[in-house]
């Protein structure tokens, strides 16, 4: 229809925009991306899941994103900051100490996975990839300019009012996709955002380079990995994610509440958290910082809903918990995907209304709940999930919630049985784990996705 500038605005830039605007475009659906930033934009350093595999194969990137040189990632790890005997609490195929561990993500095959590897990406980088191969596929993206608001008059008919410079101009669409992460545009305007009950994190993050891997582990052959770094403090953890061969994402993720009733200054809470593991610590200050530190907040929330007559939510602008399993990117992927399944035949009826989108409804609350749940019995009782990915009678269980392969319908049986231990633990103080509980509740209301 010659009224309409596109059939589908997308707000936001990042990869949930460009996935999104890739399908749709490889459909024959015009739509735009209205990105406020130009990119390269700098952003914090990301460690890919096998999930995001199929989704880059699907929409023809996987190409560019190989040729970029992005270290591949073979597997995760994590490590400790105690040592000495633990008791096994019965579980099988366990080290004399079984706080660390580790995976290898082809230990276990996965639908539409080609290889045994993903990558550990500079966003920066990843980001103008995705965007450029939107384009090239015909899709539209406009950089610099920010949605102001949305207009939703009736399904089928929505109004985007776009500030360009010094002005203000309206487009009209059929549909709106909300991509802007963490800005949740749409789930501000529309009173959707809702902020989570459990999680209340605080990440303290730059790049280092320089920086001996080979602090923090014995063995140079998952010198590539992410590794995961418990701290001795509770719920808090580094990450440690390679972006070239030389340059590493160093991150410290602890509770807001730690760094408020420290009272200290970014960098000297940093600094400060890492002496916990002067492994590190020492490691890290014999390297260069070549970013100042730069600091995320408020960044745990859920939406009342993630779909209406005329619109949908997707990746972070739809939900966010918490980067400990590097959950992002790969939810920003497969909701893009999953909401296209949707909006691609609604576009072909010319039928906005919110029903239309009942399965990306379904499939993305399933999939969030699952990584939610995981998320928290982690950080109730982080012990227990590297005995649980040390058992062989769950590993292969577990690595499929590692590689992100939560987007089904079937209930994760290995989750009900890792809350049955830790409602355990928590009944009895005299518990041989007791003392390893964190003060995050698993009790948390059930999640709206």
């Amino acid at each position: 229809m010659t009224d309409y500038d596109f059939d589908v605005g997308i707000i936001g830039g990042g990869p949930a925009g460009s996935t999104m605007a890739s399908y749709l475009a490889k459909a024959g659906v015009s739509c735009a991306i209205f990105e406020r930033e130009i990119f390269e934009r700098a952003h914090v350093g990301e460690s890919l899941v096998p999930a995001t595999t199929p989704v880059l194969l699907e929409i023809g990137a996987m190409e560019k994103i190989e040729a970029a040189g992005f270290p591949r990632k073979f597997g995760a790890a994590w490590t400790s900051a105690e040592s000495g005997p633990v008791d096994k609490m019965g579980f099988q195929g366990l080290d004399h100490d079984f706080r660390s561990a580790e995976i290898m993500f082809n230990e276990r095959s996965q639908t539409g996975v080609d290889r045994d590897y993903t990558f550990h990406v500079d966003r920066g980088k990843f980001d103008r990839i995705l965007l450029e191969h939107a384009v090239e596929l015909g899709a539209q993206a406009y950089q610099g300019v920010t949605v102001r608001n949305v207009d939703i008059k009736a399904p089928g008919d929505v109004r985007l009012h776009v500030k360009l410079g010094n002005q203000t101009v309206e487009l009209k669409t059929k549909m709106v996709v909300d991509a802007s992460g963490r800005h949740t545009m749409l789930g501000r305007q529309f009173d959707l955002r809702e902020t989570d009950p459990v999680f209340n994190q605080f990440a303290i993050h730059t790049w280092f380079d320089g920086y001996d891997r080979r602090a923090a582990t014995e063995n140079p052959k998952k010198l590539d990995y992410i590794f995961i770094h418990f701290l001795p403090v509770t719920n808090t953890w580094v990450w440690q994610i390679p972006i070239t061969d030389t340059i590493t994402s160093i991150g410290v993720v602890t509770q807001k509440k730690n760094y408020v009733n420290s009272k200290s200054s970014l960098e000297e809470f940093f600094w400060e958290t890492l002496k916990t593991r002067p492994n590190i610590h020492d490691a890290l200050k014999a390297s260069k910082q070549l970013r100042p530190l730069k600091s995320e907040a408020d960044y745990s929330y859920s939406m009342k809903e993630v779909c209406g007559d005329g619109f949908v939510l997707i990746g972070d602008a739809a939900r966010f918990v918490d980067p400990i399993f590097s959950s992002g990117v790969s939810v920003a992927l497969n909701s893009a995907r999953i909401a296209s399944m949707d909006i691609v035949p609604a576009v072909k009826a010319n039928d906005f209304r919110a029903e239309r989108f009942s399965h990306y409804k379904e499939m993305i609350r399933n999939g969030v709940k699952n990584w939610y749940e995981f998320i928290t019995l982690y950080y109730r009782l982080n012990i227990l999930f590297t005995a649980f990915v040390q058992d062989p009678r769950y590993r292969l269980d577990i690595l499929q919630l590692l590689q992100g392969d939560v987007y089904r319908a079937e209930r994760f049986e290995v989750l009900d049985r890792m809350r049955e231990i830790v409602t355990a633990v928590e009944s009895d103080p005299d518990h041989l784990w007791h003392r390893y509980l964190g003060d995050m509740t698993v009790k948390a209301p059930e999640p709206v996705a």
